[in-house]
């Protein structure tokens, strides 16, 4: 009797909301395109698809021939199409009613662009928590996919990997598929010969068995690996990878390419499962502090090596997605920041609600901003300038429906200091009841943009990694036999780095952080009125009040000092200026153009400069009442990307500085479109 393996086949397309035209263009060539192009010359072959609900309405908008092909192969009944959240949030980490919104809105979505309503949903980052359970059975999902590493933390054993198990949370029920890692592993990097081998190995095991289950061979990954991670675009299609593989999975008698849909429909569960939280193993390093997830990635490379950690890799947990809110203060901020707004917009009558304050809503809520590792896009200014983007486009829709008081004071980031928020509709600030007195937050709501969006730099696990000074860059070696390597194995450098790029910051990078001759004014928060929130220096021989005010556009900082002396007074204001270093930005001093936010600057006697900037579509004036000794330099950072470590800009920094012989000193931020 011949048995067959169950292929089921899917991919995951996603590109961040806010990602640049350019970057979507390549990822449509080198990979949309030509993956769809492929799979619709064999009919017979089915897969699952999902597209990310911005994504998908991107393609529609720019490349109809393309959609064209996948709404024929829906129709045909080849493509099976798999539900999410809109915009790809991670749901264990946004309020219930979000959960069902973004749900419901994509499978709804699905159903009007292409004709078929989900019954199956990916989880963003493969994030398991029983939490979400609820909200994606009452959405009319059946089943989600997550790697077979969650189920063999449970104790199952891998031979007992090859279809779908079922949960429950709160008397709903829901099954779940283990994703193969080995399939992972192989698909694409594997000669097409290679993992078609193992699919039919996988059928023989079958024959051997004893039970009549129909067995699965269960993939579900990133479409990018088809077409736009490192050597992969000539692989898959230049080297006809993917047509070798799907003509000799077609051709051979003991695979069967199926939908889930029908396999699920058809087989019996495997069995009650409760899944512990946790996602795929490299995300459950990334996650980790610097130390723990050198750590974590020593363990798991001597466990390797001692030739355990096939046997034992399900004990080696690392950290939890969650992490990153506690590792990266700015992404908590970002997140709790959307927190009180989902929470504002709840409260609102139902008739003043309107789809576009959801749709920002839901933009706030997509993943890639909030976390870093090989991919994920905190380090990304742009990414997060697109968070806050929608942020402050909703926080003005809610304020025009429901006004806000000008100053409110709350712990809303959950890190035991009040914030205090000061706004005038036109402006924002929002400060730390700390001893810095700094701004955390300068929103100009004519522009949509939050100035204080920086990055603090601190270490991460991969610096060991960077080549440092422009040593030759190396790369790891371990490309499968006769295949490709893949991105996670790559060790390469796209910029020269240096060891002082490393060095972790010794302060967050806010504005207006005062020192005395270099050392850091120690403040306490003394008043606020309507228009103003008032300092004074703590324990200190310089005895100094600050003032911050808002009027119209203006943001002013005054400084009272009570004794003049040789000291020197220096403020430290970190900008994020959407052209980082590119050419879009520029200073301007006295009418002449200073050059790019990218170069350093000192002026001396300072008294007005702006900073100019065609990307945010506008500029910032900035003027003291005393001339000052200035200087600006970029704000790096390293990260890793799967094509390399790079420095990115994160802000421009300045520095302002006088002697103290003056009895009062005023720095004044005007903001204007262009």
């Amino acid at each position: 009797m011949q048995r067959q393996v169950s292929l089921l086949f899917g991919v995951h397309a996603h590109q961040p909301i806010g990602n640049f035209p350019e970057v979507l263009e390549d990822a449509h060539f080198r990979c949309y395109r030509p993956f769809l192009e492929t799979l619709y010359r064999y009919p017979d072959f089915h897969f699952a698809v999902h597209f990310s609900g911005w994504l998908l309405e991107y393609l529609f908008e720019h490349y109809p021939n393309d959609m064209a092909l996948l709404k024929a192969m829906v129709e045909r009944g080849q493509v099976e199409l798999f539900g999410a959240g809109d915009t790809e949030p991670v749901l264990a980490v946004i309020p219930y009613r979000d959960r069902i919104g973004q749900i419901e809105t994509f499978s709804s979505k699905l159903s009007a662009m292409l004709g078929q309503r989900p019954q199956g949903a990916w989880l963003t980052e493969r994030v398991w928590e029983s939490t979400v359970v609820p909200a994606l059975a009452v959405c009319g999902i059946r089943y989600v996919i997550v790697d077979d590493y969650h189920f063999l933390c449970t104790g199952i054993p891998a031979e007992q990997l090859n279809g779908f198990y079922t949960t429950e949370e709160d008397a709903h029920k829901l099954d779940i598929f283990p994703i193969s890692e080995t399939l992972r592993y192989k698909l694409p990097f594997s000669p097409a010969s290679d993992a078609i081998g193992y699919l039919e190995s996988l059928a023989d095991r079958h024959l051997n068995s004893s039970d009549n289950i129909p067995h699965a061979a269960i993939y579900f990954d990133d479409i990018e690996k088809f077409g736009i991670w490192p050597e992969t675009y000539q692989w898959v299609y230049e080297k006809g990878w993917l047509e070798q593989f799907i003509q000799g999975v077609l051709a051979s008698p003991k695979i069967r390419v199926r939908h889930y849909r029908d396999y699920h429909a058809t087989a019996n569960t495997q069995g009650v499962v409760y899944l512990p939280t946790t996602s795929y193993v490299e995300m459950n390093t990334w996650t980790l502090p610097a130390h723990s997830a050198q750590s974590f990635e020593d363990l798991i490379k001597e466990s390797k090596a001692a030739g355990w950690h096939e046997q034992k890799k399900a004990y080696l947990r690392g950290g939890i997605w969650k992490n990153f809110l506690s590792r990266y203060p700015e992404s908590n901020w970002m997140h709790k920041r959307m927190l009180s707004l989902s929470a504002r917009l709840a409260e609102l009558p139902e008739n003043q609600r309107t789809p576009l304050m959801q749709q920002k809503l839901y933009a706030t809520q997509a993943n890639d901003a909030y976390w870093h590792g090989l991919f994920g896009g905190l380090y990304l200014p742009h990414l997060r300038r697109a968070i806050y983007k929608n942020l402050i486009e909703l926080e003005a829709m809610l304020d025009h429906c429901k006004p806000r008081e000008t100053v409110q004071i709350k712990d809303f980031d959950l890190d035991g200091l009040d914030e205090i928020f000061l706004q005038n509709n036109i402006h924002q600030i929002i400060m730390k009841r700390d001893c810095h007195a700094s701004i955390v937050e300068l929103d100009a709501y004519q522009l949509n943009h939050n100035f204080g969006d920086t990055l603090q730099r601190q270490t991460e696990h991969y610096y060991r990694n960077v080549q440092l000074d422009g040593q030759d860059a190396h790369q790891n070696s371990h490309k499968l036999e006769n295949g490709i390597s893949s991105a996670h194995d790559r060790v390469l450098n796209k910029h020269i780095i240096h060891a002082a790029d490393l060095e972790p910051d010794s302060h967050q990078r806010h504005l207006f952080l005062d020192s005395i001759d270099g050392t850091f004014i120690s403040y306490q928060y003394t008043a606020s009125d309507l228009n103003a929130i008032y300092f004074q220096t703590e324990n200190s021989q310089q005895s100094i009040e600050k003032m911050l005010s808002l009027t119209d556009n203006h943001l002013s900082v005054r400084y009272s000092f009570t004794e003049k002396s040789g000291s020197l007074f220096r403020t430290e204001i970190n900008l994020a200026m959407p052209s980082c270093d590119g050419v879009g930005g520029r200073f301007v001093y006295n009418d002449t153009d200073m050059g790019s936010f990218g170069q350093l600057l000192k002026l001396t006697k300072l008294r007005r400069i702006t900073l100019d900037d065609d990307t945010l579509g506008g500029r910032i004036l900035l003027s003291t009442s005393v001339p000052a000794e200035f200087s600006a330099q970029p704000h790096f950072t390293v990260s890793q990307s799967e094509h390399g470590f790079e420095k990115i800009m994160q802000a421009v920094t300045l520095q302002l500085e006088w002697p103290i012989q003056m009895q009062e000193l005023t720095v004044t931020l005007e903001v204007y479109p262009h």
